[in-house]
């Protein structure tokens, strides 16, 4: 489990892709103060397993239905990646709960400054809109951060320039695509449902309920 809060930003030393599956290493210092074999360390919002490392880099397998879901196959060598090691017990929850697990990827339509921030527009498939709400918490490459509008077809969100100096979204410009995970409660809260449906269980939690009170968009 992660927070959403990028630690540092790495460098990819190396992807290299054999049949469907990958191989990363990645340029690092602060995530790897403590890392052991096994560590699960986040990589532009992917939850990756450390299988080697030294005192400056750390190597991941990727698995094929990770490069199939997630941007990490158009990684080459020299790019900038968000990093965050996870959350261990009694640690700060700064950002919000995110899993590692990808639910899609989206594209950057629009960005432009307003104000002291710059505002970035994502558009998204329909699997991960259907739980971005305004106000609420998405992660975009690991960076948990709040939505300020959603459309039919993408949602915005407002950045300031500590949070785009110190992660990947400085770097990024209008076409580039960024994983997209939602925040668990929508995901957890639809399950509940779902299955009071099927057991034809009555409960006073309708979807109604939960839009009026902006848990649903």
């Amino acid at each position: 489990m992660f927070t959403g809060i990028v630690e540092e930003l790495g460098t990819v030393k190396t992807l290299s892709v054999r049949g469907d599956a990958g191989k990363l290493s990645v340029k690092a210092k602060q995530v790897l103060t403590d890392v052991r074999l096994g560590d699960s360390i986040a990589v532009n919002g992917v939850c990756l397993t450390v299988t080697s490392f030294s005192a400056q880099e750390f190597v991941a397998d990727v698995m094929p239905e990770t490069l199939r879901k997630t941007n990490l196959l158009q990684l080459q060598g020299g790019d900038p990646v968000n990093l965050e090691r996870a959350l261990a017990l009694g640690g700060r929850l700064g950002g919000h709960l995110v899993s590692g697990h990808v639910d899609g990827v989206g594209a950057i339509v629009e960005k432009r400054p307003e104000g002291n921030a710059v505002i970035y527009r994502i558009s998204a498939p329909p699997e991960v809109l259907r739980y971005i709400i305004a106000k609420g918490s998405v992660a975009i490459d690991g960076i948990s951060l709040t939505v300020a509008d959603v459309s039919s077809e993408a949602f915005s969100v407002s950045v300031i320039p500590h949070t785009a100096s110190v992660t990947t979204l400085g770097y990024k410009k209008e076409g580039d695509a960024v994983n997209l995970e939602n925040d668990m409660i929508g995901k957890y809260v639809e399950r509940l449902l779902s299955a009071h449906r099927e057991d034809g269980q009555k409960t006073d939690i309708s979807m109604e309920l939960l839009k009026a009170n902006g848990f649903l968009q």
